[in-house]
């Protein structure tokens, strides 16, 4: 993912897609859907994040999330919503939920942390795939062998950096669902 996440905005009430665009276009490539339908046809490989709503007419969010898991497609979906949480979110597919209205700084927190999110995860792979080369040649090689190779110098120094920034990017991670859970919970005794 790039520094300009490119962003869908899967919403019904026109008004509302456009306020979300306008609010993330500095930051964001926006492009924006209006059904459920719509929105299928929209995402593709270039999608980074969905803001979806789950109540539509035609297919609900709902649907166009399960489509989005069932094509594999690697993105993150944060579902804005006007619908309260039940069970029923357990075994969904999202990455975040909100739940309406939104602020500005609500929805673009949340584009953030997806972001962070991605780039974690990229990290994570980076790290597993190159912790998997080294316990191979670990147990092939002898130590004599792995001292001699600049190879293996190379790829103990790219876990070791690795390992620092996901270290570092989990701590962000948890500091930043600390803080917008916290705040979510104060948004919503403020109107109880």
């Amino acid at each position: 993912m790039d520094t300009h996440p490119h962003v869908l905005v899967v919403e019904d009430e026109p008004d509302l897609a456009t306020l979300y665009a306008t609010w993330l276009e500095q930051a964001c490539s926006v492009e924006m859907a209006y059904d459920g339908n719509d929105a299928v046809d929209a995402i593709d490989e270039s999608t980074d994040i969905v803001l979806l709503d789950r109540r539509m007419p035609g297919l609900s969010g709902d649907t166009v999330l399960e489509t989005i898991r069932e094509r594999d497609l690697d993105c993150r979906v944060a579902m804005v919503t006007a619908v309260e949480p039940d069970f029923d979110i357990i075994g969904m597919g999202f990455d975040d939920y909100l739940v309406k209205p939104v602020s500005k700084d609500e929805l673009t927190s949340i584009i953030d942390q997806l972001v962070l999110r991605s780039t974690y995860d990229e990290q994570l792979q980076e790290f597993f795939a190159l912790a998997s080369k080294k316990a191979l040649l670990d147990a092939e090689k002898t130590d004599a062998e792995r001292r001699a190779s600049q190879e293996y110098a190379r790829l103990e120094d790219r876990l070791a950096v690795l390992r620092t920034q996901v270290d570092e990017t989990m701590a962000e991670l948890l500091d930043q669902d600390v803080y917008h859970r916290l705040c979510q919970d104060i948004t919503r005794e403020r109107i109880s």
